[in-house]
């Protein structure tokens, strides 16, 4: 069978545009919102109201965030690799048995990531460092940009810790 040159080169197009649609739409399903699988207590209303000036700031020599309120040691150096991150929270009344939700939001993609490594959630301990409860993590911020990192205590928010990640 003899196919005309230009049957080859339409044949050659379509399937280089099936191709290309095909890995742009699984680009775009492994970089979006995942709201899936986030818990049920998060609220999307959440994300409309954030205050991108009001960054974390380093208090207590080395904690980072919002004085008084909730902090992270190892959150001064943040950065795109896995880093071990201790959360801190002042003003926790019910110290016992209580859970910590971390949910990231990137500013520039308008996206929400679990950022912890063990899951959305985890368990809080005692007093530490003057705050009234702790929690040791592994976190892995996905990309660079501004990031509002959203704490909820026993699936309420609690604070609101805003990052800008360069690394």
């Amino acid at each position: 069978m003899v196919y005309s040159k230009k049957f080859t080169a339409l044949l050659v197009l379509l399937l280089g545009a099936f191709v290309l649609t095909a890995c742009s739409s699984n680009e775009t399903k492994n970089d979006s919102n995942i709201t899936e699988s986030i818990p049920d207590f998060v609220e999307e209303s959440n994300f409309e109201n954030i205050d991108w000036e009001n960054k974390a700031v380093i208090f207590n020599d080395n904690i980072m965030g919002n004085k008084n309120k909730s902090g992270v040691i190892g959150a001064d150096m943040p950065s795109l690799t896995p880093q071990k991150w201790m959360w801190h929270l002042w003003g926790v009344n019910e110290p016992t048995n209580v859970k910590l939700t971390v949910v990231g939001f990137h500013k520039e993609s308008q996206t929400i990531h679990q950022i912890t490594t063990n899951g959305w959630s985890i368990p809080l301990g005692g007093p530490n460092n003057g705050a009234d409860v702790h929690a040791p993590s592994t976190v892995k911020i996905p990309k660079p940009g501004e990031w509002a990192i959203f704490l909820y205590v026993d699936e309420k928010l609690f604070d609101i810790l805003v990052y800008d990640i360069s690394e």
